[in-house]
């Protein structure tokens, strides 16, 4: 049915929610139109209340306005309890005879006998309920089931934002020294570029003292927060704007939760009345949101927790506005930021609008945020240095993402080398035309030079810079830019998008990849002493059955006709693979059933990342079609060294025998049964174990877009009969210290032309 696009459309759902002017109008605008599109007399949506099981009628389109508020039902009380106790949905063309059928006087829902209801979810949490109503003579058919789900699918997230901040109605009653002029701190390289900015900080840890350099000393008004408030709103919806216009993920719902905020009377209230009450508009703004802040961080909903986050970032922005006295474009706008950590939503929202540079100074930092900082081009060093959030704003930061320097208030020299190191990027940048369609070592080996892709941002530049392919699609990252697990419909639109950016080329696909460093902040689940070695990856997916089957059949739907694979994280047994790989052949058996179309006949591989799956290797190669080495997690793996902690850094030696001798076996093993390998992690871009990798076999190697002109131009250099005899005696060593100087000695001879 053509309602059932319209309702899919997520830019619509964001142009109702933008043009609300509350979060009841919101609601009341969803009904209005939902009931248009579904060419139902009656719509109505209904919110649940966990504590008190009961669900409330919110807004209404065809029944009696005076209902709003009235109508509440018991969880299993009448259809609409029925549905979201069941979570299902419950659609009958006479609603008055079946014995759930709730009758309430008053409300003139007599007449609208054909009755679809179905609930509201995120994940398995009751949010509520959206129904539909017709006169008997038209009753829902199976098309009308699919439409409504899955428009209360995409409108999950925002409805419990709004429930959120609807059933919180409850009314609350000096500069840090800074670090000395020219200090250079040397931190890890999460993402390349090089910047030179003032500094902004962000302690999330001691956010509300930030106020405190701000100049206080004026008298605000009423009107003054009113326009500060105004200012927010534009703030933020252009922000919203440009992640539209950026990304093709749908990640510019993250502010949904923002505009909510500055739309609740509850939250609003409390400050105008605050205000009105004697409070000056900076104090009052600080205490209400303290007082919200404190609520959000002690509910026992992990999700509720996380709105804090959100609120500390609007009220930071509200006040600034307001003591400004002029409306600021960006709070991030050219400049370097200092964060004890970051969320992917303040990355991307930092991106979007113009950050230069980002320096973290470790805590709850981790990969994923390195992968997204490499997409968004956004030079990311990571720095042991806490004392860096003491910093005054403005204080000028030189950021080299290539060395993971950091200099504060550099000398003249220091600014001079930096603007030299930037023109030789420009000049890098300029290069990147020179790259090949295919990649040959300088004896003629053919080399497979593929693409990581984390944003789909990436495939533009893949496909420019002649990717043969793309090796490594992480799909976890359109879950954890979202605050909210995507359907089955939003992720065919993501991976659908990065089929047609890249045609005619070959496509692995990741299944998700989520626990350890990269996690959900919408998924409810208890802390993990040790999360890299606990619940995640395809043990999580394996488990949650409702998340992994949708994206299969997402992957399979958006894939067909081009060639693809797919290949599961984390596999540690055979009996895992080959329960992930039934789970995936019943997707295609169920999509063939019904004429869905898909893929049928993927290939079906896995990632190497752990070492027990090295003594296996034979019996994986019987089963699975290829293979692609994880370097990042299989170091950390067999090196008992865990790559996002500092204090282990120095244990964490990609050149340590037993890594090399582990990745050559697989190799050997997968050669012999005419399997590919690739390689795919962070050791495949540096130049040093190339000459390595080729010399045991690698013929296939997979790297962020950014690295592609570099490695192609070292494979360029290098002969494959060189590197077989660097293979050869760096397996023959049995310390690291002896193979890094093997690697260091021969990485300059094999790399310099016409050496063989």
């Amino acid at each position: 049915m053509d309602h059932l696009r319209l309702l899919c459309e997520i830019g619509e759902l964001n142009w109702i929610f933008s043009d609300s002017a509350s979060t009841q109008t919101f609601l009341q605008r969803i009904v209005t139109i939902v009931a248009g599109h579904m060419q139902a007399e009656v719509c109505s949506v209904y919110l649940y209340d966990e504590a008190r099981e009961e669900l409330t009628l919110k807004a209404t389109k065809g029944l009696s306005p005076a209902s709003v508020e009235q109508v509440r039902l018991k969880l299993g009380e009448g259809l609409v309890g029925l549905a979201l106790q069941e979570l299902r949905p419950v659609c009958e063309p006479i609603a008055s005879v079946n014995p759930h059928f709730k009758f309430f006087p008053g409300i003139l829902e007599e007449q609208f006998e054909s009755f679809l209801v179905v609930p509201i979810l995120r994940n398995t949490a009751r949010i509520g309920a959206l129904t539909v109503q017709r006169r008997q003579e038209h009753p829902f058919g199976d098309q009308d089931v699919l439409a409504l789900r899955a428009l209360a699918s995409q409108l999950a997230n925002i409805i419990e934002n709004a429930q959120l901040l609807m059933t919180l109605q409850a009314r609350p009653q000096g500069v840090p020294a800074g670090v000395p002029d020219g200090k250079l701190l040397t931190g890890k390289v999460a993402s390349e570029g090089l910047a030179c900015a003032e500094v902004v900080v962000v302690d999330k840890e001691r956010f509300l003292g930030q106020v405190l350099q701000f100049d206080v000393d004026r008298v605000y008004t009423l009107d003054d927060f009113h326009r500060a408030v105004a200012a927010t709103e534009r703030q933020v919806r252009a922000a919203q704007r440009l992640l539209e216009e950026r990304f093709a993920e749908d990640v510019s719902l993250i502010f949904a939760s923002h505009l909510l905020m500055l739309r609740d009377t509850a939250l609003l209230g409390s400050m105008a009345e605050r205000i009105e009450a004697g409070d000056a508009p900076p104090a009052a703004i600080l205490k209400t949101a303290k007082h919200y802040i404190d609520m959000f961080a002690q509910n026992d909903n992990a999700y509720v927790r996380e709105k804090a986050h959100d609120l500390k970032d609007l009220t930071l922005r509200l006040l600034r506005n307001l003591i400004a006295g002029q409306e600021e474009l960006s709070l991030w706008r050219d400049r370097i930021v200092i964060a004890r950590d970051l969320f992917p939503s303040d990355l991307l929202q930092m991106a979007s609008e113009g950050v230069s540079g980002l320096i973290v100074t470790g805590g709850g930092t981790t990969a994923h945020i390195a992968l997204l900082a490499r997409s968004l081009r956004v030079p990311l060093v990571i720095v042991d240095a806490p004392h860096l959030l003491s910093l005054p704003d403005k204080t000028t930061i030189l950021l080299d993402g290539d060395r993971g320097r950091v200099f504060v208030d550099p000398a003249p020299t220091v600014v001079a080398d930096f603007k030299a190191n930037l023109r030789a990027r420009r000049t890098l940048e300029a290069d990147k035309g020179s790259m090949q369609p295919v990649t040959r070592t300088q004896d003629g080996h053919r080399i497979r030079l593929l693409a990581n892709v984390n944003l789909l941002s990436d495939v533009p530049i893949a496909r420019d810079l002649a990717a043969e392919g793309i090796g490594l699609y992480r799909t976890e990252v359109p879950f954890l830019v979202r605050s909210a697990f995507p359907t089955e419909d939003e992720q065919v639109a993501v991976y659908r998008k990065l089929v047609d950016g890249l045609p005619d080329r070959p496509i692995t696909f990741r299944t998700l990849d989520i626990g350890g460093d990269k996690i959900l902040a919408y998924l409810s689940s208890p802390p993990e002493r040790n999360p890299s070695l606990g619940f995640r990856s395809i043990r999580f997916c394996l488990e949650h059955r409702e998340v992994f089957v949708p994206q299969l059949r997402a992957i399979l739907r958006a894939s067909a006709g081009v060639q693809a694979q797919i290949m599961f994280p984390m596999i540690v047994s055979l009996e895992e693979f080959l329960e992930a790989r039934r789970a995936l052949r019943a997707c295609i058996e169920a999509l063939a059933a019904e004429s869905v179309p898909h893929n049928a006949n993927p290939e079906i591989g896995m990632m190497v990342e752990v070492p027990a799956v090295v003594e296996l290797i034979d019996a994986f190669a019987r089963e699975a079609d290829f293979f692609a080495v994880g370097t990042n997690d299989f170091i950390q793996y067999t090196l008992a060294a865990d790559r996002t902690n500092e204090r282990v850094a120095r244990f964490y030696l990609p050149h340590h025998p037993s890594v090399l001798r582990a990745i050559t076996r697989v190799v050997e093993v997968a050669r012999r049964h005419n399997r590919e390998v690739s390689v795919c992690g962070d050791m495949a871009h540096e130049e040093r174990y190339l000459p390595f990798f080729l010399g045991i076999g690698v013929r296939a190697l997979s790297v962020d877009p950014l690295y592609l002109p570099r490695v192609q131009r070292a494979i360029g250099r290098l002969t494959v009969g060189a590197a077989e005899t660097l293979a050869r005696e760096v397996l023959a060593q049995t310390t690291v210290g002896a193979i890094g100087d093997l690697l260091a000695v021969h990485a300059e001879r094999l790399c310099s032309p016409g050496t063989d």
